[in-house]
């Protein structure tokens, strides 16, 4: 593990020069070459998730709300109590300011992408519907880029496994359930390799079920898992009021710290900010539009505006708010905390049970994602191959959960940053370059809205 660590290490920081110029410059790219038609039509696309648009005869297999449900669940988990603090651990509290700068650059990716992934749709080797970056990139730039769509799906297979979310799921209930007197029984490495194990077999039962099985188990753990998770968050920022405009204040002073910009550690601090929100929402990754490439509509734009709501869910709320309470807490301080622990330490300071509650939501959030990433995987490698053997990926993904169980930390983040930078290169490329297309049915689209507003 150490060996394999140490090359991604040496590898990762070329690749993040890559992914900052495609997420950030092709972001800003999107969003003035939108003219922000998007991020003002946001009521219009609550609208559509609400299902006021539905019809149950478009081609899909999901509705609105369970494509928003799903690709949410897959993003909205770890990334968002245990990524947001090895953030603040890395870089402390500025970086969280990077991090909602790279969201909203990240809504109109969303946008693009999402958009594409219905404007584009084929079929796989079975004749299902299908949708996401290897569609888009096939029919939309033609067949001489198809190399790019196989870069793309190889990337993908490394980067949907479970690696994050088991190895931090597995720190906190090793940490909250398991008692000290346990481990006198058996040790450290034992445990996790059981609850490994244990989380292959439950996850299994989803995911054998097909994409019909996860949407709907997706969409009834994302609002309950959401709900309780903010509650207890406004809970902690009712009880210390005074705390949070100074926990704002730090997080922007920290942004532009001075000393910071003179030790030439801004940018670092820059470059983790964006590493961990491309984590937190993957907005530019790709991932998203291959649920969102399922959706029951014809219309891609109503689409494209749905799965922009996600980095707002994901990354502008539930990740501003762990933050704040990390912060207000004062657990950023205690440098020997890092992901899902600070997190812990921050609910356990400022909530009464706070570690068993964290615990149960963290549940959900881990369990969503184990349920919802395993179809990436599986779409990938059905396009490299086919559809029949594209349905093996689920054995490798139920047996890599046990693996990362016991795997360390270090190992996890590197081999998910170094893949999802991979997997931004061609679908960012692909993007940029089908563009146009997007704003030519964006203009149409918004002048009918208008057309049945008047």
């Amino acid at each position: 593990m150490e060996v394999i660590n140490e090359f991604l290490s040496s590898v990762l920081p070329y690749t993040e020069w890559v992914m900052l110029f495609l997420i950030i410059g092709g972001g800003l790219f999107l969003v003035f070459y939108s003219k922000l038609l998007p991020y003002r039509y946001f009521k219009h696309a609550l609208r559509i998730t609400a299902g006021k648009y539905d019809d149950p005869n478009d081609p899909g297999e999901v509705s609105h709300l369970q494509a928003l449900s799903s690709a949410v669940a897959a993003t909205v988990g770890m990334g968002n109590i245990a990524g947001v603090a090895i953030a603040i651990y890395l870089g402390g509290p500025g970086v969280v300011f990077w991090i909602w700068i790279t969201a909203i650059i990240g809504m109109s990716i969303k946008f693009y992408s999402c958009s594409l992934s219905i404007m584009f749709r084929g079929e796989d080797s079975e004749g299902a519907l299908q949708g996401g970056p290897m569609y888009y990139i096939t029919k939309g730039m033609g067949n001489k880029a198809k190399p790019l769509a196989i870069f793309f799906c190889v990337a993908g297979l490394f980067g949907v496994l479970p690696a994050f979310t088991t190895n931090q799921f597995t720190q906190t209930l090793m940490t909250v359930i398991v008692p000290d007197e346990a481990f006198m029984v058996l040790g450290d490495f034992q445990w996790k390799l059981i609850i490994g194990i244990v989380l292959s077999i439950i996850t299994s039962f989803v995911i054998f079920g097909g994409l019909k099985k996860i949407a709907k188990v997706a969409t009834a753990i994302v609002p309950f898992m959401v709900l309780v998770y903010l509650l207890a968050v406004v809970y902690i920022l009712f009880t210390n009021v005074s705390e949070i405009l100074p926990s704002f204040k730090l997080i922007f002073t920290e942004a532009f710290n001075f000393k910071t910009l003179v030790t030439g550690g801004l940018w670092g601090l820059i470059i983790i900010g964006v590493r961990r929100a491309v984590f937190s929402n993957e907005s530019g990754v790709g991932t998203a539009p291959m649920f969102h490439g399922q959706s029951k509509t014809k219309e891609p734009i109503q689409e494209g505006l749905v799965a922009m709501l996600g980095p707002f869910i994901d990354t502008i709320i539930v990740c501003s708010l762990t933050a704040v309470v990390i912060i207000i807490s004062g657990a950023h301080l205690d440098t020997e905390s890092n992901g899902i622990a600070m997190t812990l330490n921050a609910f356990e300071r400022a909530i009464p049970y706070g570690g068993v509650l964290l615990m149960v939501v963290v549940s959900a959030f881990a369990l969503s994602t184990l349920f919802t990433y395993s179809y990436y995987g599986t779409k990938c490698l059905s396009f490299i191959t086919n559809a029949k053997i594209g349905k093996f990926y689920n054995l490798v993904y139920v047996g890599s959960i046990t693996f990362a169980a016991v795997a360390s930390v270090d190992l996890v983040i590197n081999l998910i940053d170094l893949s999802f930078a991979l997997m931004v290169i061609p679908n960012m490329i692909a993007v940029l370059y089908l563009a146009p297309r997007v704003n030519k049915a964006m203009k149409a689209y918004f002048l009918n809205v208008k057309h049945e507003r008047a």
